[in-house]
């Protein structure tokens, strides 16, 4: 098992943003909007705090739709069909910790809805940049050993449960980087993401692989 706990310098982009209030690529975006994305990056950049940590454990065994992986267990079909690929997993929680997600609020509580919303994107996009950069970290370990990495899955998306949250958060044993879950498996803050990585051989198929044919859900939006 690997534990690995460090930091990570992140820069929010100004499409990242855009994209998370809706704007998509090529389309034409209100300079007043522009103006606002550009300040509210720069005015919020010493509130994001990013923090993350992951583990690496061996996928021991599959039965069903339940992973082994030492002393956790993972159960559903999507997650199951990614371990029966995998020699190992990172399993990670990463967060832009509560800072920023306080002044989502307080703009709200003030009226202003356009600037909370902005600000809420700047979050989401910093978030996602964590996320990747953790990937990018996994990858690397990953590499050194002759191994690919698949895409990453969370607890909540692909028919994986919610619930599996406490799983994911009881494998990195107490190092969740400052992150806690509700009684309904939700993270606080707010901002954060956590999940699973599996690792491979290179030519094994895992890095191009899809959950979707794992899933039961045909009507998904976001069926690949």
């Amino acid at each position: 098992m690997l534990a690995v706990e460090e930091r990570i310098d992140i820069k929010v982009e100004q499409p990242s943003v855009l994209r998370y209030l809706g704007y998509q690529a090529g389309r034409k975006v209100p300079k007043r909007i522009v103006s606002l994305v550009d300040r509210h990056i720069e005015d919020t950049s010493m509130m994001i705090e990013p923090k993350h940590s992951f583990v690496i454990k061996d996928a021991e065994r599959v039965e069903g739709d339940t992973a082994y992986l030492g002393d956790v267990t993972f159960h559903g079909p999507v997650v199951a069909q990614l371990m029966r690929r995998s020699r190992k997993a990172a399993i990670f929680a990463v967060t832009i910790g509560g800072s920023l997600e306080g002044a989502v609020g307080k703009l709200a509580d003030e009226g202003r809805i356009l600037d909370a919303a902005i600000v809420d994107a700047v979050g989401s996009a910093a978030t996602e940049n964590v996320a990747n950069a953790v990937h990018d970290r996994v990858r690397e370990i990953a590499g050194a050993q002759g191994l690919g990495t698949s895409a990453r899955f969370s607890p909540g998306y692909c028919d994986w449960d919610i619930e599996q949250q406490e799983m994911v958060f009881r494998a990195m044993k107490g190092r969740s980087a400052g992150i806690r879950l509700t009684n309904a498996c939700l993270m606080v803050p707010r901002k954060s993401v956590s999940g699973i990585i599996g690792m491979s051989p290179h030519g094994d198929g895992l890095e191009n692989w899809s959950p979707c044919g794992a899933c039961e859900r045909r009507d998904c939006v976001g069926r690949r």
